[in-house]
């Protein structure tokens, strides 16, 4: 094969706007993707004439202008806005917490009233500086809000009671006194018209791909291929797991096409309850205003990451992020080797932080 410039390890984002930027540049890349597919987690395909996000929920949301524009190089997005609901028991909330969800709870129907509410609870509370998740839940909403839509969603979703998990989880749990189910803030939001898929190819146009590559199978037999490497995948495998590995959690989805033209009337309703196995259900159509007489809905489960599992949320623990920094100190000492994305960094990255780090990384290494 021929050497290239960039040997680029992850078709996800990261390594995809790397290599349009690299390529704008006149460098040559060759990207590496263990999934028979590109586009990693923000992976999209038809089914039934529905775009199915086969890994999960992505509203594409950001307040960074030069992130929306590159993106909207690529494609036409939706005026789709996320706005989930909660199930507790089959009792239904708005989120993120705001008059909505406080009407539904206590029937109230000012601020004020929502306040005084929240004020009481959170006074009844008692907690001092909090010291794990329920008592930082309870001194920022309250009793109410905690039991019925923190409690049981945080204990699914990271495997622990939430005595058990720090505080800075939901240290910044948003509360709108007004009637605003907009999950967001950003300035910019959307979902890509055809998915994010065709976006992923058009960046990696003019790229070599391989896909179904594991990088360590093949860089044995391809050793100096490249100038430098941009690995995107788990920063701890890449040493080998000198240092011990870096916990994650992990996700597991199972997709039903139903013979219904709507299922749950909503893009995303999260199951807070303890009792009900997954976190959350989806119904694609949604997401692009669907008319099909079927529909696809996924449901997500959250789980101990075992051996062969996708890594997908850091588990932040100092014991783990002890070893990242040992780890960190030894990507430092590779000169040809970039480490980047949400498992080169382990860090969990929103879409369009990864867009606008792989386009710092690209300016600072391309000038």
């Amino acid at each position: 094969m021929k050497r290239y410039d960039y040997l680029i390890v992850g078709a996800g984002l990261f390594g995809s706007v790397f290599a349009r930027e690299a390529m704008k540049n006149g460098k040559t890349c060759l990207v590496v993707e263990r999934r028979a597919h590109v586009g990693g987690n923000v992976y999209t395909e038809e089914a039934d004439g529905i775009v199915v996000h086969r890994y999960g929920a992505h509203v594409f949301h950001t307040s960074d202008k030069r992130v929306w524009d590159y993106m909207n190089e690529f494609a036409a997005f939706n005026h789709f806005v996320n706005s989930p609901l909660a199930d507790y028991h089959g009792e239904r909330y708005h989120l993120p917490f705001n008059m909505n969800t406080f009407r539904e709870l206590w029937g109230v129907t000012t601020p004020e009233e929502a306040r005084h509410i929240i004020a009481e609870q959170t006074a009844a509370a008692g907690t001092g500086e909090p010291q794990n998740l329920e008592e930082q839940a309870l001194r920022l909403v309250g009793r109410d809000i905690y039991e019925k839509l923190v409690k049981g969603y945080s204990e699914k979703q990271w495997g622990r009671d939430c005595k058990d998990l720090p505080p800075y989880l939901i240290r910044r749990i948003p509360l709108r006194f007004t009637y605003d189910n907009n999950y967001y803030d950003d300035t910019y939001q959307g979902v890509p018209i055809g998915g994010y898929t065709p976006i992923v190819e058009k960046l990696l146009e003019g790229a070599d791909v391989l896909t179904d590559t594991d990088y360590f199978d093949f860089i044995r037999g391809h050793a100096g291929i490249a100038a430098k490497t941009i690995f995107t995948g788990p920063i701890d495998e890449y040493f080998g797991k000198r240092y011990g590995e870096l916990e994650y959690r992990t996700l597991r989805f199972e997709a039903e096409t139903m013979p219904t033209d709507d299922y749950q009337g909503n893009a995303v309703i999260n199951y807070t309850a303890q009792d009900v196995p997954y976190t959350r259900v989806i119904e694609h159509k949604h997401f692009d205003f669907g008319t099909q007489a079927k529909t696809v809905v996924t449901r997500e489960y959250s789980a101990e990451r075992q051996a062969g599992d996708e890594p997908y949320y850091p588990i932040h623990t100092p014991y783990n992020l002890e070893k990242y920094e040992k780890y960190l100190a030894l990507a430092r000492e590779r000169g040809d080797v970039i480490f980047g994305g949400r498992l080169g960094e382990y860090r969990y990255y929103d879409m369009d932080d990864a867009i606008s780090a792989a386009l710092d990384l690209a300016a600072k290494e391309l000038g």
